[in-house]
């Protein structure tokens, strides 16, 4: 008796059972797939928000260092601005002074020029000698009294010497002797006038008008600048 065979490929649960699995398994594959695709689409989005906050934080820092220079920068410019303003200020307020004193030191040599020309007219210099000799030996109360003059003023002081005496010895009650020195003489470019000596050239008076000069303009060279310049707004104290 013949014995039958059964082929596996006729066995339909086996069939069934192989394309169920194939089907799982691509389900299986196609689930994997998409959950890798959401996994790289979920990495590339927080990669790209850590990329955009780094980039943020990068571009806020980067934006304050370079205001942080600028507004440095800034400073620095307006700081040597102010510098090279103040430099050129004081510049020009000392140029302003110099020439303000060149013209005080002009109005002063003009000064002294016409104060020079006084010796021109003999009949006021001749007060004038007298007054300054006077003066002297008033202060002086010495009973010798030696006088140094121009050259060329001998001639008037000899002339108001005894007039000088008698109003001494008037005023005081006492005598003096005044004599001139003829071996030494003032200057002959000084305005004029006289230096007076007493006990051996120990004591000493100078009665020039250069030095009356030098006094009065110590006193009165504040008028001066006023009467020229004007007053002067900065100025807060008055001696």
């Amino acid at each position: 008796m013949k014995k039958m065979t059964r082929s596996n490929n006729s066995n339909p649960a086996k069939v069934f059972c192989k394309e169920e699995i194939q089907r799982q398994v691509s389900h299986m594959t196609a689930f994997i797939d998409q959950e890798a695709d959401e996994k790289v689409a979920e990495l590339d989005a927080k990669a790209e928000e850590e990329y955009n906050l780094e980039k943020g934080t990068i571009t806020n820092q980067e934006r304050v260092k370079i205001t942080d220079a600028y507004i440095k920068k800034e400073k620095q410019i307006r700081i040597q601005k102010q510098i090279a303003t103040s430099n050129y200020n004081n510049q020009l307020r000392l140029k302003v002074l110099a020439e303000r004193e060149a013209h005080v030191n002009k109005t002063i040599e003009e000064t002294r020029e016409s104060l020079g020309r006084i010796a021109e007219d003999r009949e006021k210099y001749l007060v004038v000698m007298r007054q300054l000799i006077l003066q002297g030996v008033l202060q002086f109360l010495e009973s010798n009294v030696t006088l140094r003059v121009r050259e060329e003023d001998v001639d008037i002081t000899r002339s108001v010497i005894d007039a000088v005496i008698e109003e001494y010895t008037n005023i005081t009650g006492k005598n003096c002797e005044i004599v001139i020195d003829d071996k030494n003489y003032l200057p002959a470019k000084s305005c004029g006038g006289v230096i007076l000596y007493a006990q051996n050239e120990r004591m000493k008076i100078v009665n020039t008008l250069d030095a009356r000069l030098t006094l009065i303009t110590s006193q009165v060279i504040p008028a001066v600048r006023v009467s020229l310049f004007g007053e002067n707004t900065n100025r807060k104290f008055y001696d």
